[in-house]
Order: structure tokens, then C-alpha cells, then sequence
């Protein structure tokens, strides 16, 4: 059952880093602009590189790395040395802080932003909540 959670979980995370997050628009008469994490994250390499690859290395590589390692130690495949490398991929891996971001900008809005949340929102804190279900869940060797 873990093994199929996890499983679920490595191919949940990459459609929901690709689903549309929110709708954005400055003022209501202009179009509803579609965002993901992988959208922002593109314009946020145009912007700024160093902010880019640390925003990229925690909420997604950190993440799905985690979760290989929770695959690998469900086959047996992680030696119990390796533990601590496990714990440590836990609190590196920042989808839980990104996710709080999202919400937060999604409440606040903007002046004259106009921010809707869309389904991605609800797939992203869904993969999120369940990683957390599973790490706190992790047999301890």
C-alpha cells in the first residue's frame, strides 16, 4: 500500500507542477492569465537565476528525491545507513513552505490583481499533504 502511495504520488507531482495553479489578470477586463509552478519558475529563471535554481532545488528536486528515497527504502533498496540522508531529504524538500507561499499570494491579491485558485492548486496540496501523511509514516529502521 505505501509502495503504490508513493508511486501514485512520483507521478501525481509532475502533472501538478505542470497544472494551472491560479488565474491571474490585472483588472478584470483584460484575460485571465493561466500559472504553474513550472510556468513561474520559467519566468523566474528570466529574472532571476540564483533565486530560480534555489526555489527549483527545494520545492521540486528535493521533493521528488525524497520520494525515490522512500521508494528505494520500501524495496529494501536504501541501507539502514542512509537514514539520516532520508531525514535530512524530508526537511530540505519545501513543497510544504512553496504551497503556504501559493496560498498566501492567492489570498492577498494585489491591488488590482484579480487571483483565482484553479484545480492545480488542489492536486499540488493534495500531493503535498499526502508526502507529509507518508513521511511521518515512514517505518523507522
Amino acid at each position: 500500500m505505501r509502495r503504490a502511495a508513493i508511486a501514485a504520488l512520483m507521478i501525481a507531482f509532475p502533472i501538478a507542477w505542470a497544472a494551472p495553479l491560479m488565474r491571474a489578470a490585472i483588472l478584470p477586463i483584460f484575460g485571465m492569465q493561466e500559472i504553474s509552478i513550472l510556468s513561474g519558475l520559467a519566468e523566474l529563471w528570466r529574472s532571476d537565476v540564483w533565486l530560480a535554481a534555489v526555489v527549483t532545488l527545494f520545492a521540486i528536486i528535493a521533493p521528488y528525491a525524497k520520494l525515490l528515497a522512500m521508494l528505494a527504502q520500501t524495496y529494501g533498496c536504501l541501507p539502514a545507513r542512509a537514514a539520516p540522508a532520508l531525514h535530512l531529504a524530508s526537511k530540505l524538500a519545501m513543497a510544504d513552505i512553496f504551497l503556504i507561499a501559493l496560498y498566501i499570494v492567492i489570498a492577498k491579491g494585489a491591488g488590482h490583481v484579480t487571483v483565482q485558485a484553479a484545480w492545480g492548486l488542489y492536486l499540488f496540496t493534495g500531493c503535498v499533504l499526502a508526502s507529509l501523511a507518508l513521511s511521518r509514516a515512514q517505518p523507522k529502521t
